[in-house]
């Protein structure tokens, strides 16, 4: 694996008003890799998402994005170094069609995937083009989500629980969206409750405990980690 660091994190703090959430964060994604960072809930996953666009409140350390640094940048500086923050809540906008939402975000770098191309990858949408955001099943919308990032021309996906609440069959389809982003040169970080949708997709993963990764492996070595993973994940 070519080692071109798409985003490196060197001591990274972070609160939200007094609270100190984040506790000296250090992480690397080199280009082209799913990354997975798995913890309990309240471990900081979410928050070291959120810190990275620039979401929280004050951060300090560093936080390079293809080598230049971002941590004193605006949330819209920080997308336009080709970043997309799919974030839980999935933010669909009810009283627009799935085709309305898609066209909504802005360009922020060359190569966003047109219209046919994201059509061409999540059929149902192209299904649903004209229904309304509210009538899109929890899948659907989820798929939108990701869509409606892809169009802007970011190549480094935030993915924060991603196929919470859907269908079994719903999250074998957005496995297969994230093999497919990757076999087209994605670079993915995903949040996931969910271990076994996030475990046979990652390349490597970091482990949140209280604010801090604690400990980092790679897919090759998810076997010998399982006992330590079954004691801080439960699964």
């Amino acid at each position: 694996m070519a080692a071109n660091e798409f985003l490196k994190i060197d001591n990274l703090h972070a609160w939200y008003g007094e609270s100190h959430v984040l506790h000296g964060v250090n992480l690397t994604v080199n280009e082209g890799e799913v990354v997975s960072i798995l913890g309990r809930n309240g471990a900081g996953r979410t928050t070291t998402m959120r810190a990275i666009v620039g979401l929280t409140g004050s951060r300090t350390g560093s936080i390079r994005i293809k080598g230049q640094e971002a941590i004193k940048l605006a949330p819209h500086k920080i997308a336009r170094l080709g970043l997309g923050y799919c974030p839980e809540e999935r933010g669909i906008f009810a009283s627009l069609s799935a085709e309305e939402n898609l066209m909504l975000p802005p360009t922020i770098a060359e190569g966003g995937m047109s219209v046919a191309e994201i059509y061409g990858m999540f059929p149902n949408l192209k299904e649903r083009a004209s229904s309304p955001g509210t009538r899109l099943s929890g899948g659907e919308q989820q798929m939108l989500a990701v869509a409606r990032i892809l169009r802007t021309g970011a190549r480094l996906l935030l993915l924060d629980e991603i196929s919470e609440g859907l269908a079994p069959v719903i999250v074998q389809k957005l496995a297969e969206m994230i093999r497919t982003l990757k076999a087209k040169g994605y670079t993915v970080i995903l949040v996931e409750q969910n271990f076994r949708f996030a475990a046979p997709l990652a390349d490597r993963f970091y482990v949140m405990e209280h604010g801090k990764i604690v400990k980092e492996f790679t897919q090759s070595q998810l076997q010998e980690n399982m006992a330590m993973l079954q004691e801080f994940l439960g699964v």
